[in-house]
């Protein structure tokens, strides 16, 4: 779709340039990856940083979020479900703008961050999935006195796009594909955009005949070169149907079953990264939605273990019924809450599933069926994740079945650090292939 983020630009910018009529107009660039996008549409640039609240003990399940010049964002709907206390957020929201700072003076430097009062803003990242940090960059954008805000991004999830424009005046998104799979797919080229390059771009489009933007109309072949089979499907459980996608590489040794956590779904930019690598590994992947877009409304089904995990042996019962994956060894992949639900269903009597990875998961919601899992399982856990480690550590003296803990040095809970997620997704990777093979023979 994309040769690379200068080429989505160029053709973003293309599509933009009617806004430029106004008088008054200014681009913000989500870094990383956005701002290589927002450089070739900007007249003035600048970057927004955002860092969302999360909820402790379950950071993927944003209460709200934190900008520059003090801006805060609160979903009370979240907080109440959540139980969290006025200390509690005062505490992340104290480290949240600590980094938001820390950030902003990397990127940006000594200049002042622009002023949005009363001006038109463009938000501009490289695509978006799930789309959180969009809607905080949007709210917060508009909190800061933008009079207008219009989101602009190559490509995206269409419900996502569809749902975003209760937070942005307009959204502009060049393709929707109903199959987005990953953001890095629709680029030839996606490698990771380096803070270095952020800082020289937003230095260029500060300067005195600075050669942004680069408007023009552009285009690229797309396409990952891959001959997996990708199909959408709805999986029939009980009175609701849920969406998913099922992705299987010639010959595949499995399938891995990916559970979710709360606040977050099937379009998970994280999981779907992982998902990628295991399909390169000739493992085949279920990415799915375990409520349907009303249940997550009341957010007490997000927390309800016993429901997530019902579902999730319905749907490992249909998968085992489909002809392109019947007979191959199960894995689940669980996230969060996601993982503590793989793991409850691991325990039940009939269960096939040969292995589970849990990735910053809380096992210990599983509660007392972990005694009665017997998939091999690996929990991965970040090192600067002490509360989830904790927990983690204290659900591993329950588990009889072959197990094993790994800790990611330096990582978060969310593994945003460079390097972290490509950790887990090669652990998960290796502990998939090393337990289906040998069950396989």
């Amino acid at each position: 779709m994309f040769v690379d983020r200068h080429d989505a630009g160029v053709r973003l910018a293309a599509r933009l340039a009617g806004l430029f009529a106004e008088e008054d107009v200014v681009v913000l660039g989500l870094p990383r990856g956005g701002v290589p996008v927002a450089f070739e549409v900007a007249r003035a640039l600048d970057v927004i940083v955002v860092r969302k609240l999360g909820v402790p003990f379950q950071p993927e399940l944003g209460f709200g979020a934190v900008g520059e010049g003090g801006v805060q964002v609160i979903n009370p709907e979240v907080v109440r479900m959540a139980g969290v206390t006025p200390a509690e957020m005062a505490t992340v929201e104290s480290t949240e703008r600590g980094e938001v700072l820390r950030r902003a003076r990397r990127f940006r430097g000594d200049r002042e961050p622009a002023d949005l009062a009363g001006r038109t803003v463009i938000v501009v990242d490289d695509g978006i999935a799930t789309g959180g940090t969009a809607r905080a960059a949007c709210q917060v954008a508009r909190a800061r006195g933008a009079a207008r805000v219009v989101l602009a991004v190559p490509v995206g999830a269409p419900e996502t796009v569809a749902s975003l424009r209760e937070d942005a005046d307009e959204v502009i998104c060049l393709e929707t594909p109903a199959a987005l799979w990953a953001i890095g797919v629709w680029y030839d080229d996606f490698t990771q955009t380096t803070d270095e390059q952020v800082i020289d771009l937003l230095r260029r489009a500060a300067a005195p005949g600075g050669d942004s933007p680069a408007h023009g109309t552009g285009g690229g072949a797309g396409g990952s070169g891959r001959r997996d089979r990708v199909d959408e499907v709805m999986v029939n459980v009980g009175p609701v149907r849920l969406p998913g996608q099922l992705v299987v590489p010639e010959e595949a040794d499995g399938v891995v079953v990916f559970v979710h956590g709360s606040g977050s779904s099937r379009h998970s930019p994280r999981n779907r990264y992982v998902a990628a690598v295991l399909n390169q590994a000739g493992l085949a992947t279920l990415l799915f939605d375990l409520l349907t877009a009303d249940e997550e409304y009341d957010r007490d089904n997000v927390f309800d273990i016993d429901l997530l995990a019902g579902r999730l042996g319905q749907v490992t019962t249909w998968l085992g019924d489909q002809p392109q994956v019947a007979g191959l060894p199960v894995g689940y992949f669980g996230a969060s809450t996601g993982a503590a639900a793989a793991l409850r269903a691991a325990a039940e009597p009939g269960n096939r599933v040969t292995a589970v990875v849990s990735r910053g998961g809380r096992p210990d919601l599983a509660g007392p069926r972990l005694p009665d899992v017997r998939a091999a399982t690996l929990l991965i856990v970040g090192g600067q994740d002490e509360l989830v480690l904790d927990l983690n550590l204290a659900a591993q003296e329950r588990l009889l079945c072959e197990n094993h803990l790994e800790i990611v040095p330096d990582a978060t809970h969310l593994f945003e650090e460079p390097g972290a997620l490509e950790t887990v997704a090669g652990l998960a990777r290796d502990w998939f292939t090393d337990h289906m093979r040998t069950n396989a023979g």
